[in-house]
């Protein structure tokens, strides 16, 4: 017979997505940054430019990998890298998801595989910023940088699959109740956005680190590392402390890979809210990789600002969580996402008139300016961040009532690779306009040594605004009504408790945990 988790194992569960959001968003935060930085430039009393070069690097910089639009006159060597990485995903993230959806393993069916990936995963991340160049001291880009750079970011988005495709399908399998789902949604939620915050550190310390005399590049290496020893840590402690028999009966579904990704997909729901789900990941990706660029370039801030904004961000989206799930019973979710997209697409309008307030430099209408980003992006982000997941869970469920095959796996392997997919289009975006503008800097340019531009990343943020409403359009034609009517259904049928019985079985549950804590 198995139980519900109490609030406690919830959070438990949570830590694991603090260690795997630290390093998505190490990736997502420095991917870009660190293979692409920004420019200082230098001009005298009439405006002209004087000279230029790569900020916190006038020392110590050389090119690792070629940054400009070399393929075709638009692609960058980075962007055609991430693009490349989707094919695999196209057939490692349903495969993993199979395997975890038919696993016999008597320790569960998704506990084993997050175990096996976690100290992969963590070794990886931190492996994709130590390319060859880093160590021979080489001054020209390389073949062997960005076949390094290829091979790691494949092997992280692999371990990536195998740790977060069944941590993900615990969510649906967990949340017994649409009050358990929302709790869970909730504390992951703050978990990735506090993994996330994390990830920025960087911004603050690699500074303290160049002080002691280390190089521009190794010094963020060193900052990543403890940080990847935290997420590793964080990751394995749900998969010993939580057994996953006590709470799941672990029912291999009995279909192959190929089968269980066509009915998947036959889920016209699904299919909606993953169109939808990709815009969303397009628009978080491009504000996480964006935002050191946007502070510096078009607010006209500090790039250690990008830390202090994020935490701003971060801890105001938190004051908003406790109301998401009293929103969610009056609104429902799909009105509310909805609304999270419109707002997100604000923040960028505001972000992308950034440039036309401050004029790129630092003044008192730059403060204002980074304040107001913050406020206005933060209800959005917490939205986004709780609801899709239970959304997921939800989807999951009901198609498991209407074929009889329990295949969340798949569900949240597709939602992998939909927020893969959404960082991939994000980061080839980005890259791709990001140098817009950069011949303008100065009269000669070489095209592999151009940085992002002001005007570059003020284009990035009207695209993304594009992004943002489109999510929201497709999102309108997600069921929600039919769904939760087949879940319902379903629960009456199957005689499950009311929602007072299963809070008066979870707070007994509490009690007889805390009883047994202070008696040990």
């Amino acid at each position: 017979m198995t139980r519900r988790l109490t609030k406690k194992e919830m959070w438990i569960f949570a830590i694991g997505q603090l260690g795997w959001s630290i390093l998505g968003g190490i990736i997502s935060a420095w991917l870009v940054s660190f293979y692409l930085p920004t420019k200082d430039v230098v001009k005298d009393g009439s405006g002209n430019v004087i000279s230029t070069f790569f900020s916190g690097t006038e020392l110590d910089f050389y090119t690792i990998i070629k940054p400009g639009l070399i393929i075709g006159g638009f692609l960058t060597i980075l962007g055609l890298i991430t693009a490349l990485c989707r094919l695999w995903d196209a057939v490692s993230d349903p495969l993993i998801a199979n395997l975890s959806d038919n696993s016999k393993n008597k320790k569960g069916r998704r506990i084993p595989f997050m175990r096996f990936a976690a100290i992969p995963f963590a070794v990886t991340t931190l492996l994709v910023f130590m390319a060859p160049s880093l160590f021979n001291g080489g001054t020209e880009p390389s073949g062997w940088n960005v076949a390094w750079v290829a091979v790691m970011l494949v092997l992280f988005y692999t371990f990536m699959t195998i740790y977060c495709t069944p941590y993900n399908a615990l969510i649906s399998e967990f949340g017994k109740t649409q009050e358990d789902r929302m709790n869970i949604s909730t504390y992951i939620s703050l978990t990735y956005f506090a993994g996330t915050l994390i990830a920025y550190l960087p911004f603050v310390f690699a500074g303290v680190v160049r002080g002691m005399g280390v190089g521009y590049y190794w010094s963020y290496v060193i900052c990543f590392i403890p940080l990847v020893i935290i997420a590793c840590i964080c990751m394995l402690l749900p998969t010993f402390l939580l057994k996953e028999t006590d709470f799941v009966e672990s029912k291999p579904a009995g279909t192959n890979a190929f089968k269980s990704l066509t009915a998947t997909f036959k889920n016209k729901n699904f299919v909606k809210f993953s169109l939808s789900d990709v815009m969303y990941f397009i628009g978080l990706t491009l504000f996480q990789t964006g935002l050191p660029f946007f502070v510096k370039l078009t607010i006209g801030l500090d790039e250690s600002w990008t830390m202090y904004l994020l935490g701003g961000m971060t801890v105001l989206s938190a004051c908003f969580y406790p109301i998401v799930s009293k929103l969610v019973s009056k609104w429902g979710k799909r009105k509310l996402v909805i609304a999270g997209f419109i707002g997100l697409a604000l923040a960028y309008v505001i972000t992308a008139l950034a440039y036309p307030i401050t004029g790129g430099k630092l003044s008192a209408l730059s403060y204002v300016v980074g304040i107001l980003i913050v406020l206005v992006a933060a209800f959005p982000m917490a939205l986004l961040g709780i609801i899709p997941q239970a959304i997921v869970a939800d989807v999951a469920e009901e198609d498991s009532i209407v074929t009889g095959e329990k295949r969340e796996g798949m569900f949240f392997a597709a939602r992998t690779f939909a927020m893969k997919l959404g960082q991939s289009i994000a980061m080839l975006v980005f890259t791709s306009l990001a140098v817009i503008g950069a011949s303008t800097m100065e009269e000669e340019v070489d095209p592999n040594q151009i940085s992002a531009t002001w005007q570059g990343v003020t284009i990035v943020a009207c695209v993304a605004v594009v992004f943002c409403l489109l999510g929201a359009f497709i999102l309108f034609f997600y069921n929600e009504k039919k769904v939760l009517a087949t879940i319902e259904k379903a629960h009456i049928e199957n005689g499950l408790e009311t929602k007072e019985e299963a809070e008066a079985v979870l707070a007994q549950e509490e009690v007889k945990e805390e009883t047994v804590s202070s008696n040990e």
